[in-house]
């Protein structure tokens, strides 16, 4: 913890760590200085000046440059003249803080009421309301009356569009700074700011199209009143009126936890509905950030357009059909099939779901097959990081390599909090055939052709061990190289090594070399088996991970294994949709079954199309690209006859007599946790 302050707050003595602010100690001792401008995320400003506190020093002697002791023994402590911002004042050794006196107190009404002079009077109808700082803080130290009249406030038009999902009421910024300093110190998208000054001031974007930042709802969650919101929230319900449900975000691998805010809407005839998405706070994982991706894009799970009944083709078209029929007939099939079934699932199942698809098709002597054209979890499993890994612990002493990824557009959280790492210390190698936004924070940013990823961590290898690997012909210039070379040496001495390997340009076959490269140069430095060390996977669905855990493989010759298959069963793929050639192999099986949400490409040429829950109905659990096994729970009823697919295929096993847990999500996984002990 290093050097311990003793301070006094309030009466209370304590100590702290050095280096950390009033406003923090206090928050140690259950002293809540109030803050608008100051957030523990960002460096501190002392804008708003809401923190002003009374701060006593030890009086020092200038004669002795001891501290002064009054006439009882006691240290003297001396006052300044003037009360300090409690959010940019550090801790020193005998410091004495009062965070509530009068006169503090009235320091805040003033600063209450200064703010309320431009502040309108929306508290009724604004999005904030019911968890508004400025609110809460005006109840509490501001007064019962307003010297200032309503007429005399300066108005600006409202809903103000900074971007397509950002609008501003301007009236209601209390020019704190937060929104501009998260998009210049945190994410590094400047592109928004300040525009004139005195009571014109007001928040500009400047880029086009505006508010062009991945992570730009995350500035309607620190913003500490109204005058942010997202453009699919607005006016949409009250905070007291949503219920919050713990859940995951599925679109990448990092696994970013969220807060689902639902509550039953007159519209949707009483159904419940998700309302919003919010970050859930979890340091190790995605700290209290999520991209605009996980925040907005999970209105497809509420789409009108969703499958609500299954389907079977009859005399060559597809039918609604109820769930027995369905079931029965897919049963009859798959038992008739047998070996010459084929079973293709994708990472955007849960552990759960791909447990079950596997016993399945184990049961009946079927292949199987991930729907991925990215190799690796295998060697994942082996050297992967350690138990205990936080991106947060890297810094100083700590190498990140970034190969064949553009971390921004897969794994925006991964690219964020790699750049914190960066900011702190930490060395970062990239290495990439072109520019990507992780390069401005790099230390060494290697280029080679597409193609060549494989061949320039061999050379980094090469760089460090007696026992040379040869490289093809075009690459052989690698081993010169003295920008690899002192990557390599980099990656070699550093104290915590991790490398997150992605697919860009690739494909299959060479990301299986690239795996086994990066393990490679992972086990000859002693990068593995510990915590923040090893290989990280950049996949591109958000259980890709769990998938393999659970035993599905990726094929080179996926379309040829489905021509030569007499059944099909193909949940969460897309195969048609993704590659319109491999219609063919669709066109080619006797017995095709979709498992899905909608009725994808593939579905519309399928016998039989099963309707599948979205992540926001169900629970289960997901595998994150750390290996984290993470759990997310239902959050809105299900639609009318729609199932979760790890029932839909026990179903379909009970139908073949098997026994097989379809009803509870965590029976499952008391069976994965007995069979696959990782």
């Amino acid at each position: 913890m290093g050097q311990l302050i003793n301070v006094v707050i309030d009466g209370i003595e304590t100590q702290v760590p050095a280096g950390t602010l009033v406003v923090d100690a206090a928050k140690q001792v259950g002293v809540d200085i109030p803050v608008f401008c100051y957030h523990p995320k960002m460096e501190p400003v002392g804008m708003c000046r809401m923190c002003l506190v009374e701060i006593g020093r030890p009086q020092i002697d200038r004669a002795t440059g001891e501290q002064s002791r009054n006439a009882d023994g006691s240290i003297a402590i001396q006052y300044g003249p003037k009360m300090e911002t409690g959010c940019t004042v550090v801790v020193s050794e005998g410091m004495v803080v009062r965070g509530f006196s009068d006169e503090v107190k009235r320091a805040r009404k003033d600063i209450i009421e200064f703010l309320l002079t431009s502040h309108p009077l929306d508290c009724p109808v604004c999005d904030k309301g019911g968890e508004c700082p400025l609110q809460n803080l005006t109840m509490e130290f501001g007064s019962g009356e307003s010297r200032y009249l309503y007429d005399e406030k300066k108005h600006f038009t409202k809903r103000y569009p900074l971007g397509e999902l950002i609008y501003l009421d301007r009236e209601r910024c209390i020019q704190c700074g937060r929104c501009v300093r998260f998009q210049d110190e945190i994410v590094d998208d400047a592109v928004i700011g300040f525009e004139e000054r005195g009571r014109s001031l007001k928040i500009v974007t400047y880029s086009e199209p505006g508010f062009d930042s991945y992570f730009s709802g995350n500035t309607t969650d620190i913003c500490p009143v109204g005058a942010l919101t997202t453009s699919d929230f607005r006016f949409g319900a009250r905070p007291w009126e949503m219920k919050a449900v713990a859940s995951l975000c599925t679109h990448c691998p990092v696994g970013c936890n969220l807060a689902l805010n639902v509550r039953r809407e007159h519209k949707t005839g009483g159904d419940f509905v998700v309302k919003r998405v919010l970050p859930r706070q979890n340091e190790a994982v995605n700290e209290i950030w999520i991209c605009d991706k996980g925040r907005f894009a999970h209105h497809y799970a509420s789409s009108p357009d969703r499958l609500t009944q299954p389907l079977v083709r009859v005399n060559g078209e597809l039918q609604p059909a109820e769930w027995d029929q369905a079931l029965a007939t897919v049963a009859e099939k798959f038992k008739a099939a047998g070996p010459d079934l084929l079973t293709v699932a994708s990472g955007r199942l849960s552990n759960e779901d791909l447990f079950n698809l596997r016993f399945l098709s184990e049961q009946l002597g079927a292949d199987t097959a991930l729907y991925s054209d990215m190799a690796g979890g295998d060697l994942v499993s082996q050297v992967g990081v350690g138990q205990g890994t936080n991106f947060s612990d890297l810094g100083e002493g700590s190498t990140i390599f970034v190969v064949a990824s553009d971390l921004e557009e897969e794994a925006p959280i991964f690219w964020l909090r790699v750049k914190q790492a960066a900011e702190r210390g930490a060395k970062l190698i990239v290495a990439n055939p072109r520019y990507t936004k992780t390069d401005r924070h790099a230390t060494h940013v290697l280029r080679y052709p597409y193609g060549g990823e494989a061949s320039l961590v061999m050379a980094m290898l090469n760089a460090l061990s007696r026992k040379r690997v040869e490289l093809p012909g075009e690459y052989k210039d690698f081993d010169r190289s003295e920008e690899i070379q002192s990557a390599a040496k980099v990656f070699s001495d550093a104290e915590n090594a991790i490398i997150l390997m992605g697919n860009e340009g690739i494909g299959l076959k060479k990301s299986r070399i690239l795996a086994q490269a990066c393990s490679n140069l992972l086990v000859a430095t002693d990068h593995v088996g510990k915590k923040n060390n090893g290989l990280i996977a950049v996949w591109q669905k958000a259980n890709t991970q769990g998938a393999w855990d659970m035993g599905f493989v990726p094929r080179d010759d996926l379309v040829e294994s489905m021509q030569s298959k007499k059944a099909l069963y193909l949940v969460a793929a897309d195969p048609v949709g993704d590659d319109p050639g491999s219609l063919i192999a669709i066109e080619s099986a006797d017995f095709v079954v979709v498992q899905e949400l909608y009725l994808t490409e593939t579905a519309k040429n399928a016998d039989v199309v099963l309707p599948a829950q979205s992540f926001i109905e169900r629970e289960g659990t997901l595998t994150n690209a750390e290996r984290r096994v993470q759990r997310y729970y239902t959050a809105v009823p299900p639609r009318a006859q729609t199932k979760p697919d790890f029932s839909i295929t026990a179903e379909i096993g009970e139908l073949m007599s098997l026994e097989m847990e379809g009803r509870l999500s965590f029976r499952v996984m008391e069976q994965i946790a007995a069979q696959i002990p990782d």
